[in-house]
């Protein structure tokens, strides 16, 4: 937004340009902790995930800033960790298949092989598509 004001002291007249604000929610840690929404911790997470993988830098921004924007509009002050979680394998699904897997074996910690096969298999009947690079 644009605005012309005007200095009370000398009277000069300026334009100031201003944005709103928009906050991210708080996040409530398993423990019941809240701290901050840090994007940082959010965007390392998905490099780590799509580590050697054939994703763009912009394509891992767009999701970044897709997941944010998902985040804002629940309205909500504060979110639990595992609802952000949540979006974050939702959008790598959507990505890459292999940063998927790779992120939900961390996030759920994956106990043994077994499990990484139930969660390829789930992928597959929920017809995940496979991206073509």
């Amino acid at each position: 937004m644009r605005r012309r004001r005007e200095c009370l002291s000398c009277g000069e007249r300026f334009t100031t340009f201003e944005s709103p604000e928009l906050l991210l929610p708080r996040v409530i840690k398993n423990d019941g902790n809240r701290q901050p929404f840090d994007e940082g911790k959010l965007r390392n997470g998905l490099q780590r995930a799509l580590e050697k993988r054939p994703v763009s830098l912009e394509e891992i921004e767009l999701t970044l800033n897709r997941i944010k924007h998902q985040l804002r509009a629940t309205g909500e002050r504060e979110i639990k960790t595992r609802e952000v979680g949540e979006l974050v394998m939702q959008a790598l699904r959507d990505l890459d298949e292999v940063a998927y897997v790779r992120f939900a074996s961390v996030y759920r910690s994956f106990q043994d092989v077994n499990e990484f096969q139930q969660e390829i298999e789930k992928m597959g009947k929920k017809g995940v598509k496979h991206k073509k690079k």
